[in-house]
């Protein structure tokens, strides 16, 4: 289950029970009105935690839990031409995505939000995101003058840049860059991709072949 859907589900349990005291028959004594009134006011701002709880989850809907060494995925290559591939990307059980890529070797990138001390201490574990996928040249006097191609993964508004632009001073969450994973582009290879708590994006040869095409290339 992921942390969006635990939010949803906290959050309508929560208006619930904030809902419950507006749902009771007015009573008829002082003292019970005044009661009454306050278990209403108390109900309204559990409500408006619940909207919020509601707001946050929708935030974070493009984010996944990092327990441990989590496999996420996997990108074939395919050779168009003299550095040019086509790479069919396969994230989180998401439907295949195929790119374009020019340059000699791939790299992903992915952003991971860890929880300042009082999330950690609630038990919140890390979650993640993917950013981006790009081609990249091995030699760096032609990464500045050739072609470059870098794609965008993000998917609509996310939880950081409503961190970033609403909620800068208040010390909700950190961001860390996950090592960005990169691994030379060869016809026919296949990199298992995965990461860790740490942030860290770790790409492997997903079989024997790509292991011999990477010892070929001096990898």
């Amino acid at each position: 289950m992921t942390l969006s859907t635990w939010l949803w589900l906290l959050a309508a349990g929560l208006f619930l029970l904030g809902l419950w005291p507006w749902l009771r028959r007015a009573p008829a004594r002082p003292r019970d009105r005044r009661r009454g009134w306050l278990g209403r006011s108390f109900g309204t701002l559990v409500m408006v935690l619940a909207l919020a709880l509601a707001g946050l989850g929708g935030l974070l809907r493009s984010y996944h839990w990092l327990l441990a060494d989590v496999p996420v995925g996997n990108i074939a290559l395919r050779e168009l031409g003299p550095q040019r591939y086509e790479a069919t990307l396969y994230l989180d059980r998401q439907p295949p995505r195929v790119f374009e890529l020019r340059g000699d070797q791939w790299q992903l990138d992915a952003r991971v939000i860890r929880w300042t001390l009082p999330g950690r201490l609630a038990g919140l574990p890390p979650v993640y995101r993917f950013e981006r996928l790009s081609g990249r040249y091995g030699d760096p006097k032609q990464e500045l003058e050739a072609p470059r191609t870098v794609h965008d993964l993000r998917t609509g508004w996310d939880f950081w840049e409503f961190r970033q632009r609403w909620l800068t001073s208040w010390p909700v969450a950190d961001a860390r860059w996950g090592s960005a994973a990169y691994l030379p582009m060869l016809d026919g290879a296949i990199y298992d991709i995965s990461l860790n708590p740490a942030g860290g994006l770790v790409a492997k040869p997903a079989d024997a072949r790509t292991e011999d095409l990477l010892r070929q290339a001096g990898w």
